[in-house]
């Protein structure tokens, strides 16, 4: 499964930015949020997400 990158069509201020985290967490069971910084600006939020498969039962 694939996302397509969404872009800030304005610069981030800060509530933005911390909405964009924000919905990267939201219903995040596995997985990590990676934040890219560059010259002390925020450039990327990556969501990766894992899924948890459960074991055959015997």
């Amino acid at each position: 499964m694939s996302t397509t990158p969404r872009s800030l069509d304005v610069p981030a201020d800060d509530a933005s930015l911390l909405r964009e985290i924000h919905a990267a967490l939201r219903n995040l069971r596995y997985g990590s949020v990676e934040i890219t910084v560059h010259d002390s600006r925020v450039v990327q939020i990556e969501r990766k997400e894992k899924y948890r498969l459960s074991e055959p039962r015997k």
